[in-house]
């Protein structure tokens, strides 16, 4: 048997940009491709204790879709650290507001919880419309 490993150096490691359009799309499903993107757990290299992930790029955000009562049901909690200063946000009126924010707390929850999901979590751009400002990076759309 080979006990050979391969692990790629952090210098190795091209990092590419992924385009998404998140029109009509599923918040949670959404969630989780990026989610993947985010880790590189589409590359054939990819380790768990490496951060190997390709940059995304999210669009339309105002466009997402939540499923069942999740629009009158679901919160998005905020705390300030002081005492009362806890913040319940209904998923209607932050999807109205800033849906974007609404898509980075979902893939956050998606990734791990150290270090590393920091790092990953600074490559997601998220857009409330159809504009988008990385024209410069060349973009791969995502299906």
């Amino acid at each position: 048997m080979n006990k050979n490993t391969y692990l790629p150096k952090q210098d190795m490691i091209k990092r590419k940009w992924h385009l998404l359009n998140a029109n009509g799309k599923v918040l949670g499903r959404l969630a989780v491709k990026i989610a993947e993107l985010l880790r590189g757990k589409n590359k054939v290299f990819y380790t768990n204790h490496m951060d190997c992930g390709d940059f995304v790029v999210v669009t339309n955000a105002s466009k997402i879709v939540l499923t069942g009562k999740k629009l009158d049901q679901k919160t998005y909690f905020t705390y300030s650290g002081y005492p009362g200063g806890a913040k319940f946000t209904p998923y209607s009126v932050l999807m109205t507001k800033k849906p974007e924010k609404a898509l980075i707390a979902a893939v956050k929850g998606m990734l791990p919880k150290n270090k590393l999901a920091n790092k990953q979590i600074t490559r997601l751009r998220v857009f409330k419309s159809d504009e988008d400002k990385h024209n410069a990076q060349i973009a791969i759309p995502v299906k």
